[in-house]
């Protein structure tokens, strides 16, 4: 089993910036992709970011790459978000995901969330306009 554990979110002006944190304990040997999602209110959960943890392979949403950037350290086992020149539409909990290597589906994509088998608390941002 893997836990998950997110932080780092918080409120923030317009323009400014973020990094949360996914602190990933348990059997992490089996994980070979995170990823981050968010849920804004009313919304579905969307895939923001995704990092293969073994290759080092990552994804972006295609409206966020040039403002959000996924990042790990192997040796503390964290996956980070940074998160600059934040607009209020980026409002929203922040959820980080785990996926076994090997777990169904056999066929998925990064950023699509029923890749992932494991999933953080969630940590909310707020950006103010």
């Amino acid at each position: 089993h893997v836990q998950l554990v997110e932080s780092g979110g918080g409120s923030a002006q317009a323009g400014g910036s973020l990094r949360l944190s996914c602190a990933a304990s348990g059997d992490i040997s089996e994980i070979n992709l995170m990823g981050w999602f968010r849920q804004a209110p009313g919304k579905k959960r969307e895939g923001v970011a995704a990092m293969d943890t073994v290759r080092g392979s990552v994804y972006y949403d295609a409206a966020l790459k040039d403002r959000f950037t996924i990042s790990q350290d192997k040796t503390e086992k964290r996956v980070y978000l940074q998160m600059i020149f934040l607009k209020p539409e980026d409002t929203a909990m922040y959820y980080c995901g785990a996926r076994r290597t090997g777990a169904a589906p056999y066929s998925y994509h990064p950023l699509r969330d029923d890749a992932y088998g494991y999933w953080g608390q969630g940590t909310q941002v707020t950006v103010a306009s």
